[in-house]
């Protein structure tokens, strides 16, 4: 019995190499990433809450803008790990022209979206108590911040859709490589440029954007250049752009596949913006406390973000391939491995929240509800790391209509409501409504676990 546990759920040391050969490289780029977005955001908070504060709402809503990038790349992205694993360079090629058009239209509405409602987006943050400083200050803060920072959107897009293509192909190292070097160039001109050191000028958090701009298309440079000087190893770049034209059969294909997840990451995120806006009406130090331990919470995170892509890569290489008993076996072995990391990162995490709140210059009512917010990330860090790895899982073979009632429908149907009555029918205190919410989603546990386990995913979608 023990034996065949073990045979299911846990791999050989070959195994766990090929695994972390993939996940490393997103490890090590995912956490200097928010290393210094960490840093960044102690910078930022060392100037103070109110800035603190605007700068994390409108952080807060270009997530929304980053995961419909996400969800509008990752339809195609599945069919090129697939295609990639049939050694298909016409298909990939296919897939990446897709991807541009995808990202250009979103980057465009993005940006009309943000430019002629920032104001009134941000502003629905700033109805709670002033408790933290001034509603109007951190409003001015945030659309100073907003105006710079959309001058990265386009270095953004285009680095998504080569990076994630490279990735789907096998190659997480140059990805690594450019996300480091931007980080880098984000850090040191972060530190010029918010304080005004060594003859630069004190902009404050209007430097902070400035100092994200540039590392964007610094990182964008680089892979793309990369890209298109190693064409004998990515073959599939060769006559990448000798047509941006994509087979209308194609575009109906990938679009019906990705269109679910392109509507589940823009209804998710837009859920997970309405919570934060719920959280939001206990006050500012509620916002500062939320964005210390969100900002915090991403650097233990990286480990299950990158399992995720493994799973996506791995597997779905695996099913594009028709080895659909390793792939079955790999995932089980991923999925372990993943809950079992994340509940050794999660007991770190734990003890050590009350730490990371002082350093930040603000309220110690703040800093109370981040540690109080870490604490609780903490205790369900290894469900997260069950539900990340599950949806890859479904998503890897093409159950796109599965993972929007999965992501987005749960959100909506049963987060957003209770968020929302918790919030303004009660006064309970803000990190136990996030708690509530949290263990509502043991149903979704139970049903990832059964379609998981079922072998709904299971399936070859370029054939």
């Amino acid at each position: 019995m023990l034996s065949r546990w073990k045979e299911k759920f846990i791999g050989d040391r070959a195994f766990y190499r090929m695994v972390l050969g993939v996940a490393v490289p997103i490890m090590i780029q995912n956490g200097i990433s928010n290393f210094v977005s960490l840093l960044d955001n102690i910078m930022v908070g060392q100037v103070g809450t109110e800035q603190m504060s605007g700068v994390a709402i409108v952080n807060q809503l270009i997530f929304v803008y980053f995961l419909c990038i996400f969800g509008g790349l990752a339809g195609a992205g599945i069919f090129t790990a697939q295609y990639y694993g049939q050694k298909d360079d016409e298909g990939v090629r296919n897939t990446f022209r897709y991807k541009l058009w995808m990202a250009a239209i979103l980057t465009t509405a993005a940006a009309v979206i943000l430019l002629a409602g920032g104001e009134k987006l941000i502003g629905l943050y700033l109805s709670g108590q002033a408790d933290g400083g001034s509603p109007a200050a951190a409003l001015s803060y945030g659309m100073g911040y907003l105006y710079i920072t959309l001058l990265g959107f386009p270095a953004f897009m285009i680095l998504q859709v080569y990076a994630s293509t490279l990735r789907e192909c096998g190659e997480t190292v140059v990805p690594m490589k450019a996300g480091i070097t931007a980080v880098i160039i984000n850090l040191i001109f972060n530190y010029l440029l918010i304080f005004g050191h060594f003859g630069f000028p004190r902009l404050g958090v209007r430097g902070a954007a400035w100092a994200t701009v540039l590392s964007r298309y610094v990182e964008a440079g680089i892979v793309t250049i990369y890209a298109h000087t190693h064409e004998n190893s990515h073959t599939y770049i060769r006559g990448l752009y000798r047509t941006i034209l994509v087979p209308f059969s194609l575009v109906r294909k990938f679009f019906v596949t990705g269109f679910p997840l392109l509507i589940n990451e823009t209804l998710w995120s837009c859920a997970m913006a309405v919570l934060s806006q719920c959280y939001s009406l206990r006050g500012l130090n509620v916002v500062a406390g939320q964005n210390i331990a969100n900002t915090v919470n991403n650097m233990f995170n990286i480990m299950l973000i990158a399992m995720g892509d493994a799973v996506a890569i791995i597997v779905g290489q695996l099913l594009g391939a028709g080895k659909f008993e390793k792939a079955r076996d790999t995932d089980n072995k991923i999925i372990f491995f993943t809950v079992l990391s994340s509940a050794a990162i999660g007991a770190v995490m734990f003890f050590t929240a009350p730490l990371f709140p002082r350093i930040y210059n603000t309220t110690p009512q703040a800093r109370t509800i981040a540690a109080h917010f870490l604490m609780a990330y903490a205790v369900f860090m290894p469900q997260f790391g069950f539900l990340h790895t599950t949806y890859f899982t479904l998503r890897s073979g093409g159950k796109t209509i599965i993972t929007f009632v999965f992501d987005s429908v749960f959100a909506w149907v049963i987060s957003v409501p209770l968020a929302f009555v918790l919030s303004r029918y009660t006064s309970m205190y803000v990190v136990w409504i996030y708690v509530a919410l949290t263990a509502a989603e043991w149903l979704k546990c139970g049903l990832g676990f059964y379609l998981v386990k079922k072998g709904v995913w299971i399936n070859n979608i370029v054939s």
